[in-house]
């Protein structure tokens, strides 16, 4: 099978953001659409709200006047059910409750032709469950967009334990037809987004929880080291304290309390206080007239670095050598296990050992950690941390030669794995598994996660970028640390070391 006809009709239940939006994607591909919601009138808006959306494009000179009456013709509000009886393809984006879409399914079994392919638009309810009990569950598949769906180009299809090969590989077709980038996904808790990127929030929470910095300079952290568009409290501020915190519990849930997914009680104090984020004028930051944003904490020094020694290799460090170069401080090179050392400081990657236990146990003084960046040429900002016994005079130097090259510093508390090493990396276990359980492939999961939710990086990819061994010796260092299961480090990830591959391959 191959992409539906053009000239197919295509239903979309549910006149909402999400449903409104797939209709509208639908109708800009070429299809006549219906669309449908059970309460009186709102159809009709959405279509409406469909053609200013529209209009808008064409005053930006993104559409012109002539597509924008093709596109809003093909679009039909329409008051009764049955009136979707010929559709080709039906999409449903309806409230996410599982009594709630399989009675509606049903519904379309009785009323849709056999050939007529029922698509859920759900993100979180099991493909498998929705289909149960219809005579024909192997034409039930998930198609996934991403809000606002006419703009984000993901959309994940999932296969439910009946769906038919063949129509996911036509929704696959169909998807890609539409402009959008799709990807193959099995129906499990969270598919490949909701799953993969729970990591992201849950290591800046527990960060905070610990006291390891404020939330503006962990998300600065996460911008201006990292590369991520936000960080995880500004994200989760936009999208509703309410929604993420729920996601989270239906994740944990679904794995049977899998301390990986587990729910942080940072966040549920602030559901619990009705602080939903921007919604709500309050989360982590607050959002009322006149608030002032916080602005992330900075370390500076008074010192001034002419030289300093590069011992071996930084690895995936060694730009900031060339940078470091470049603002004019001069280097010396000579065989070592990748230090960087300035005065009285010793500077390197953190491998997820606390500092001061990794001063102890490799005999480094005045030892200084720092974090992963995504680009170490580039990078505007970094975090480091010390241990106790690490001097002042020894830091100073430390933060001279960094803000020397460039970087704005941020000191965070002695904890395994910095910021944005410990998010890279457990993401990268996290996706490592759902590759290993047979929920996406390594090239799905990464585009996934681009394309989803604009990570600069594939978390596969930048897992083989910084190392296999190394992103293991980090995962490891975090569990005993720790002494919890949230950080084990996947098999895939042990296997594909062990075997010298890649997780690409």
């Amino acid at each position: 099978m191959s992409a539906l006809n053009g000239n197919a009709q295509v239903a979309v239940i549910g006149a909402g953001a999400m449903g409104a939006g797939i209709a509208q994607v639908a109708a800009q591909a070429g299809h006549p659409v219906c669309l449908y919601d059970n309460r009186p009138g709102a159809a009709a808006l959405a279509v409406q709200g469909i053609d200013r959306q529209l209009g808008r494009l064409v005053e930006k000179g993104k559409l012109d006047a002539t597509a924008r009456q093709a596109i809003s013709a093909r679009l039909r509000p329409v008051e009764a059910l049955e009136a979707l009886a010929d559709a080709q393809l039906v999409i449903e984006a309806i409230v996410e409750n599982l009594q709630v879409k399989q009675a509606l399914l049903q519904q379309l079994e009785a009323l849709c032709s056999d050939s007529c392919i029922l698509a859920s638009n759900t993100s979180s309810l099991s493909i498998t469950s929705l289909a149960a009990g219809l005579r024909r569950p192997e034409r039930v598949i998930g198609m996934h967009f991403f809000n606002p769906a006419p703009l984000m180009a993901l959309v994940e299809v999932v296969s439910g334990l009946a769906t038919a090969p063949a129509l996911a590989a036509t929704l696959y077709d169909t998807a890609t037809a539409w402009g959008k980038q799709p990807v193959h996904a099995r129906s499990t808790p969270g598919f490949i987004v909701n799953r993969v990127a729970r990591p992201f929030y849950a290591e800046s929470l527990r960060l905070y929880q610990e006291g390891a910095a404020d939330c503006a300079s962990l998300d600065a952290l996460m911008r201006d080291a990292g590369g991520f568009r936000m960080g995880a409290f500004e994200l989760t501020d936009l999208i509703g304290h309410d929604v993420n915190y729920t996601v989270t519990c239906s994740v944990f849930d679904a794995f049977y309390g899998d301390f990986r997914f587990q729910p942080s009680l940072v966040q549920k104090e602030l559901v619990d206080a009705g602080r939903l984020g921007r919604k709500s004028g309050q989360g982590f930051y607050d959002y009322s007239e006149g608030a002032l944003r916080p602005q992330p904490a900075e370390v500076q020094s008074a010192a001034r670095v002419e030289c300093c020694v590069v011992e071996g290799s930084l690895g995936v460090m060694q730009p900031l050598l060339q940078r470091i170069q470049a603002s004019g401080i001069q280097v010396t090179e000579r065989p070592g296990k990748g230090l960087l050392r300035v005065g009285d400081a010793t500077l390197a990657l953190s491998d997820g050992r606390l500092a001061s236990q990794r001063a102890r146990e490799d005999g480094l003084r005045n030892l200084v950690l720092v974090d992963l960046a995504l680009d170490y040429s580039k990078a505007e900002r970094i975090a480091i941390s010390t241990c106790p016994d690490t001097t002042r005079e020894a830091r100073e130097h430390a933060v001279a030669l960094l803000r020397q090259a460039g970087l704005k510093v941020c000191l965070v508390a002695d904890l395994p794995a910095l910021v944005v090493l410990r998010t890279v990396t457990t993401l990268a276990n996290e996706a490592a598994d759902a590759v290993l359980q047979g929920v996406g492939s390594a090239a799905d999961i990464d585009l996934a996660m681009r394309a989803g939710v604009n990570y600069p990086r594939g978390p596969l990819a930048w897992a083989e970028q910084i190392g296999i061994g190394y992103t293991l010796r980090v995962l490891d260092n975090l569990q005993r640390c720790y002494g919890e299961t949230r950080y084990r480090p996947s098999l895939l990830l042990r296997r594909v070391h062990a075997q010298g591959g890649r997780l690409h391959d």
